[in-house]
């Protein structure tokens, strides 16, 4: 008995280890097969080459410029290696001066491990025209490495800055959003690179490789090449480079839009930066140059600067007054100059007032006086909400990052900002575009567009990706049919203020082309006025940073609306002076390059 079950323990046994073996050899061999696969496959990811920035007519305003990466061999900062290592790096400081053996050393010890097997890279960029004169020199040294490589470049600096943006190393979070990031190691910062950073960085290829035990190349089992996009915008570098010398050493913002379809053919925020000084990493000496600007540079002021619009929102303002049944065109009023109100006096800008004023000349002479008293009757919960539907406190959605959208004071809007109610004097000086109302210049052109065409425009600045045109809505239903039919009285307003005796802009603008255009200008007070002084203080005796900001805003042919041209002069005083001049030769100028026909 006792030798049975030895001998069924025996075979059991046999049994159970034949099993094992028929399941490894045979059953499992798909799965281990698998593993030998991937221990033989080396996988390489292969950065794409970002896309380059493009003019509309196919001039080069941010591209890529060739060189060369460095790296050295890993594990050399090792107690046994380290001399090595110091060799190496004494040796790539003497053959390129431009890099001390200090971040060289620093570079390297940053980012070298026992868990890391490739090439520790110690220089990101060398132009080509520098290395090659060492070149041979560096590639007999088998601890280095050169690769190939390419660093952004911006031809122009700072032209366009603000518009076209920056490229800077990758961090945490870009590469978070997008793991290509890490694979190329930058990223669009600002503006459109980093508006469309993920058309512009392309797609990673990919390689495949058979190695051995030692991790030797044997033979390449497939390739994926990378993808890369470019892109084509609607600026025009000619006129870009002619408005950067109109606006000269002034402060603010200029836009030249398409008023049908919302193309940008010039859009500048001043003063610029050299875009270069930003790719690898600005020197803090310069960074503190710039961060104390009192003319704040880095600030993208056609999205991200917020402005009272002063006058220029009176067209709005009558069309919605006048939407609203309570008051028409040839509703008048008398302009005595000032206005009482609750013990406050609320003052035009003309000491002795325009007499008895109606809408169209309202707008012609920026009556102050006119809109107190018709916002007055007319109340400010009839005045916000077609401010709003016109892209006042709205984005316009223009390509470009973090647009900031403004505020159209209403009852709700300060209730919900300070938990307060409104008061009938608020009612007065928003109707006039002061108090909380703020608004960005590439609102303020695409609102002109409206006033122009009637239709609502996408501002854009992308024509193309690659050879694809792109098209962005226009909305002819931004407001009814019925909202609409002020549209003539206040075109015929603005064609006054440029042409007509009386007229805000008339001693500023001179066009010369063979077509009028249609214009508004604005103040927009930066610091409260006393209203007890009798006379109000010039802009030109006051303090630089205390003078209102100068708006006009325009479009033209009147006839045959094509163009928006919007300017906004920081401290500038008075809208018609300073940005007369500038519209007239921007018009000029659109004419001489056949963009006006």
């Amino acid at each position: 008995m006792r030798i049975k079950i030895v001998l069924s323990i025996f075979i059991l046994a046999w049994i159970a280890l034949l099993v094992r073996v028929y399941y490894i050899s045979i059953k499992s061999n798909a799965y281990y097969e698998e593993i030998a696969k991937q221990n033989a496959v080396k996988v390489e990811e292969l950065a794409p080459l970002r896309g380059v920035i493009l003019d509309r007519k196919l001039n080069p305003l941010s591209v890529n410029r060739l060189g060369f990466s460095i790296g050295i061999k890993p594990r050399l900062s090792f107690k046994a290696n380290r001399a090595l290592l110091d060799q190496e790096i004494a040796f790539l400081a003497e053959a390129l001066p431009e890099f001390s053996v200090k971040d060289l050393t620093k570079e390297y010890l940053k980012a070298d491990s026992a868990y890391n097997h490739d090439y520790v890279e110690v220089i990101g960029f060398v132009p080509y025209d520098k290395l090659i004169p060492q070149f041979a020199k560096i590639a007999q040294h088998d601890n280095l490495r050169i690769k190939i490589t390419s660093k952004r470049h911006y031809p122009y600096g700072s032209l366009a800055s603000h518009v076209i943006g920056y490229v800077g190393k990758s961090n945490t979070q870009d590469v978070a959003e997008d793991i290509t990031a890490k694979l190329v190691g930058f990223s669009g910062k600002t503006g459109i690179e980093k508006y469309y950073n993920t058309v512009l960085q392309g797609t990673k290829g990919e390689k495949k490789t058979k190695v051995t035990a030692f991790n030797q190349e044997i033979e390449q089992v497939s390739k994926t090449l990378p993808l890369s996009n470019d892109l084509v915008l609607s600026l025009d570098l000619e006129l870009q480079q002619y408005i950067a010398t109109l606006f000269g050493d002034d402060s603010g913002a200029v836009v030249v839009m398409n008023a049908k379809n919302g193309e940008i053919l010039a859009a500048a925020s001043f003063p610029e930066y050299d875009l270069n000084k930003f790719v690898t990493g600005i020197l803090r000496e310069e960074w503190a140059l710039l961060a104390n600007d009192l003319n704040h540079p880095f600030t993208n002021k056609l999205v991200n600067g917020l402005y009272p619009p002063g006058s220029i929102v009176k067209m709005g303002v009558g069309m919605a007054m006048m939407n609203s049944g309570i008051i028409s065109p040839s509703t008048t009023f008398e302009s005595t100059g000032t206005m009482e109100l609750g013990g406050r006096v609320f003052r035009d800008w003309k000491k002795d007032g325009h007499g008895i004023i109606s809408y169209a000349r309202a707008i012609r002479e920026s009556c102050d006086d006119y809109f107190y008293k018709a916002s007055l009757k007319t109340g400010i919960d009839n005045i916000a909400p077609f401010l709003s539907k016109i892209g006042f406190a709205a984005k316009t959605g223009i390509d470009l990052p973090r647009e900031f959208i403004g505020v159209v004071p209403s009852r709700e809007w300060k209730k919900a900002r300070f938990g307060k109610g409104w008061s009938q004097g608020e009612t007065l000086i928003s109707s006039i575009g002061q108090g909380y109302f703020l608004t960005t210049p590439v609102q303020v052109a695409k609102y002109t567009a409206f006033l122009a065409t009637g239709n609502g425009v996408t501002p854009h600045f992308v024509r193309k990706i690659n050879d694809k045109m792109i098209d962005f809505p226009v909305d002819p239903n931004i407001v009814s049919e019925s909202e609409k039919r002020f549209l003539k009285v206040t075109r015929e307003g603005m064609y006054d203020v440029a042409n007509v005796p009386g007229g805000t802009a008339l001693r500023h603008i001179n066009v010369t082309a063979p077509f009028k255009i249609a214009a508004k200008t604005g103040t927009a007070q930066v610091v409260g006025l006393s209203q007890t002084d009798k006379k109000r203080m010039r802009e030109e005796d006051m303090d630089y940073y205390q003078r209102s900001h100068a708006w006009l805003t325009t479009y033209g042919p009147y006839e045959n609306p094509q163009f928006v041209v919007t300017v906004l002069v920081e401290h500038g005083g008075h809208g018609g002076s300073e940005g007369g001049p500038i519209a007239s030769k921007v018009y000029d100028k659109l004419y001489q390059m056949g963009y006006i026909k």
